[in-house]
């Protein structure tokens, strides 16, 4: 009896012995969560651009990295609960695009490194202290130069020459979009082009929206990236139909139906921040990385699109586009 007793003890510890540095193994593999506003199919390019960023830096999914993921699908309610479940996941980094997301991680959690992959304005909205300091838990990349909205602007009043009034679309809970909201009005007063500030927080309101665009009579249509990855499809649709000339500042817009784009190219923005969780599951801190500003921008004009909503691109802004899609 004492043989079989202290045979059970034996082979429990053994298994013991196999079982617990699994776990222990597990349990050391860093998680890296990413929460974004729109839904899988519009961040598919960008997730996969950052997960192949990671590959690219030596790591393996289920091995050396755990990743989750979470959409909101543009619902508020929906991106305090998912960034409150990755937190009690304990994320050794959140990656996050848009600044709302961002600041929804922030209430929650002041340790936890977070990588912007994507930001309109991170030092006016208190994201960070600087671009070269952040200063915090926050860091990463922002998709807006000093200028790229005026010179959008610009563009696409030679686009458009006839231009008068132009309706800028965003959502007033994206704090970022306020200060783009006064450099367009500035800008556009040099131009002589009204900037109309159009809101909308939910689909539910796309209808409407659509609607108080054509009422007041605007004669273009300005999507900044943070909207159209909620809801390019219905924007596009609707362009299309009521013949209304729209300048986006991603790429991915233009290639999807978009009339143009000047902007960057969200993928490659993505597949950066890849590089800011490196550092940082190496031991970097966020306080410490610089906020990095894209140098590059694309002008992206689709004539299919011109031709279908039955407008001709002047040569010279032709002679300038980056791309052409036909």
């Amino acid at each position: 009896m004492m043989r079989k007793v202290l045979f059970a003890l034996t082979l429990s510890t053994v298994l013991f012995a196999f079982c617990v540095p699994a776990q222990a193994q597990q349990s050391r593999i860093p998680k890296v969560g990413i929460l974004l506003p729109g839904s899988r199919s519009t961040y598919a390019t960008r997730i996969d651009a950052f997960l192949s960023g990671l590959r690219e830096l030596g790591y393996t999914e289920g091995k050396t990295i755990i990743t989750e993921l979470r959409f909101t699908e543009g619902k508020s309610n929906r991106l305090a609960e998912s960034a409150a479940d990755l937190i009690r996941l304990k994320m050794a980094v959140i990656v996050t695009s848009t600044t709302p997301v961002a600041q929804a991680v922030l209430r929650l959690s002041r340790t936890i490194p977070v990588v912007m992959a994507a930001s309109a304005d991170p030092v006016g909205t208190g994201l960070v202290a600087s671009l070269a300091r952040p200063g915090g838990n926050v860091t990463g990349l922002s998709m807006l130069g000093p200028e790229s909205d005026g010179r959008a602007l610009e563009l696409f009043q030679e686009t458009v020459p006839k231009l008068t009034r132009l309706a800028f679309l965003w959502d007033p809970r994206n704090e970022g979009m306020a200060s783009r909201l006064k450099t367009l009005e500035a800008v556009g007063q040099t131009l002589r082009v009204q900037v109309l500030s159009v809101e909308v927080s939910s689909s539910t309101e796309l209808d409407i929206v659509f609607e108080r665009i054509i009422t007041n009579r605007s004669g273009g249509l300005f999507v900044p990236a943070s909207l159209a990855s909620v809801y390019r499809k219905h924007i596009v649709e609707f362009t299309l139909k009521k013949r209304l000339p729209a300048i986006f500042d991603d790429t991915e817009s233009a290639e999807t139906g978009g009339l143009m784009s000047y902007g960057v190219y969200p993928p490659a923005m993505f597949y950066r921040a890849a590089t800011y969780v490196d550092k940082i599951l190496k031991g970097a801190k966020p306080a410490d990385l610089p906020v990095e500003q894209p140098t590059k921008f694309e002008l992206v004009i689709n004539l299919k699109t011109a031709k279908q909503i039955g407008l001709i691109i002047p040569p010279n802004v032709l002679a300038r586009a980056d791309r052409v899609i036909k």
